[in-house]
């Protein structure tokens, strides 16, 4: 073989190895990327789903909770008929006031939330009709003062306890509520959940708020 077809032979084979060699490159290169891409999904589907269910545990906790605050306006809503049956039987009670108290008792009983609609609105209006029914059976305890013997009855006494320790259920009741819509709305709104949190529909949800006059202290008179 001449010395210049060995030549041109020996160029063609590098050029070739070389080509080759760029090519390998290019799918090592493609196949990196491809890869990382890859890495990049299942991470973010893992972060996703924990996200996910992370958010739905906390939300779960909200109803539950939502429940028992619901449970605990309830019994004393029960409580509430018995309490006007025995006072009512008193000589001269004022009329006015127990039927403040069997009207907010009314109203207090229609104001029903789904916990899947627990919005700002609608607990405002379920506290409200809540609060009307506290104040209206405060004045009538107020009122039973000026009744010694019916205070001093055994009935009115048990009932007067039932409702004291009700009142304190539903303010742990309450608190327990707030913590965990605490809790869930600080899933809701962090980094990167929150990104997670809207593309399922989850959205903030309310706490209850003070109730009007709660901050003052009562005034005592004697």
């Amino acid at each position: 073989m001449h010395a210049a077809t060995k030549s041109k032979l020996h160029f063609a084979i590098s050029k070739m190895r070389i080509t080759l060699m760029h090519k390998s490159k290019k799918m090592k290169s493609k196949s990196i990327v491809i890869i990382a891409i890859l890495a990049v999904i299942v991470i973010l589907g893992g972060c996703a789903c924990k996200g996910y269910n992370g958010i739905v545990k906390e939300d779960e906790n909200v109803k539950k909770v939502w429940a028992n605050v619901q449970t605990e306006y309830q019994n004393r809503a029960d409580l509430v008929p018995n309490l006007v049956n025995t006072v009512k039987g008193a000589a001269n009670f004022e009329q006015k006031t127990l039927t403040d108290v069997i009207n907010a008792r009314a109203k207090a009983t229609s104001v029903n939330i789904d916990a899947e609609n627990l919005t700002p609105e609608k607990l405002a209006e379920f506290q409200a009709a809540q609060a009307q029914l506290s104040g209206s059976l405060s004045r009538l305890l107020v009122s039973v003062e000026q009744y010694p013997t019916l205070k001093a009855g055994e009935n009115f006494t048990k009932l007067q306890n039932q409702l004291e320790g009700i009142e304190n259920n539903i303010k742990n009741s309450r608190r327990t509520f707030n913590e965990a819509v605490q809790s869930y709305n600080l899933q809701v709104r962090t980094f990167p959940m929150n990104i997670f949190a809207g593309m399922f529909g989850f959205k903030q949800k309310p706490p209850f708020q003070s109730d009007p006059g709660s901050e003052k202290a009562p005034e005592v008179k004697f």
